[in-house]
């Protein structure tokens, strides 16, 4: 029997128990989970909190965020208009801080950064541009579909200042990239246009922080984990499994987008001073090379630790990668640990280059087979 099957009969023992043990769970997924039976899909669920180790518990929370996930839908995507009875006196001109049209209207602002970001997803594959085989049964028709509320030619310019988070403002373009994905016709949605509905969810409902650029590469893996799985009911809700999902996994690494909150120890800063130690500690010659240079952390671990490396390696490796994070304890420390790894196996280079090659080196960083990345990054003490 080859390895590969070996390791698949084990996670079907361990995911086989009434009750899943997870510390068993995180030892096995660190190493890679099988891309196989939806096994990634599933221990995923389990290592973001989704689902409770107790199988018996399942079908009854499934159930419950699923149908909550519906009403979210319902009472937020659909337009002021469509959902509020004869009765109602809300008019589209007001600017009232109660009108619903006026909180319409502060939407669509930050929906257009969404509606952007979202139509370049993982550009190297074509899952998002396809057609899901379960469109929201509420957003069916063209009008009530997201993307139109943003359309080119109904928006000019206009700047949205926010808060306490990372991004400034958003610039409305009325004109977008020409390689920016396209909307699907009534009746169908493209996996794009399921994800955009989730990001534009998430940001109603955390209004403390938004929607801040970046949080796009973040869900699309998850998402398309999910909508991949090759058991159709899991695949029917991998949107609302998403969301959840997601906002979990946002819960734990908020501070990364928070800027007043850059100088905690779990801010961006606190964490790139955190790799810039542990290279220190593994390698004082590669860090004072970079000193020397001045060529600082900020410079190219940022996009690295606030994405987690999404953005750094093709989608099957971000995957692989995923799956140790997720499953270690201590799961930020460990990115940390795979960053520090990715610098010491460029040492040669680093040494030998002036900074405008070490910055390019590192800001784009240069393919490598993933397990040797992961297993020098498990070696790091």
């Amino acid at each position: 029997m080859s390895l590969y099957k070996i390791r698949v009969a084990d996670l079907e023992n361990i995911l086989e128990q009434d009750e899943i043990d997870l510390k068993v769970l995180r030892s096995f997924c660190f190493n890679g989970i099988p891309d196989c039976n939806g096994f990634r899909a599933l221990c995923w669920k389990l290592l973001l909190g989704y689902l409770n180790p107790k199988k018996s518990t399942w079908p009854a929370k499934l159930t419950k965020q699923r149908e909550l996930y519906k009403q979210f839908v319902k009472e937020m995507v659909i337009s002021p208009g469509e959902q509020d009875g004869p009765e109602c006196i809300d008019h589209p001109l007001s600017d009232g801080p109660e009108s619903n049209w006026s909180t319409f209207f502060r939407d669509n602002e930050v929906l257009l950064q969404i509606d952007k970001d979202v139509r370049r997803l993982c550009p190297d594959i074509s899952f998002f541009q396809q057609a899901t085989e379960f469109p929201c049964e509420f957003v069916k028709e063209r009008e009530r579909k997201l993307h139109v509320r943003v359309a080119p030619t109904t928006l000019s310019s206009a700047n949205v200042e926010r808060k306490g988070v990372g991004m400034t403002k958003i610039n409305l373009i009325t004109k977008r990239a020409t390689e920016s994905y396209e909307a699907m016709d009534a009746g169908q949605e493209a996996h794009w246009e399921v994800v955009e509905r989730i990001l534009f969810l998430y940001a109603k409902l955390n209004p403390g922080q938004g929607y801040v650029q970046g949080m796009n590469e973040i869900i699309g893996p998850i998402y398309y984990v999910f909508a991949s799985d090759p058991h159709l009911e899991y695949r029917r809700y991998a949107e609302a499994d998403c969301f959840f999902c997601f906002t979990a996994l946002m819960s734990e690494i908020r501070d990364f987008f928070i800027k007043t909150l850059d100088e905690s120890e779990g801010g961006i800063k606190g964490m790139m001073a955190k790799l810039s130690n542990l290279l220190h500690e593994q390698d004082a010659e590669v860090w004072e090379r970079l000193r020397d240079q001045e060529l600082y952390p900020q410079y190219y671990s940022f996009r690295w630790l606030t994405l987690l490396l999404s953005q750094e390696f093709p989608l099957p490796d971000v995957l692989r990668i995923w799956d140790s994070v997720f499953a270690d304890d201590k799961r930020y420390d460990f990115l940390i640990k795979i960053c520090c790894a990715m610098i010491l196996l460029l040492r040669e280079q680093i040494l030998e280059n002036d900074f405008a090659n070490n910055v390019k080196l590192l800001q784009n960083f240069p393919l490598m087979d993933i397990n040797l990345v992961l297993r020098k990054a498990t070696c790091l003490d």
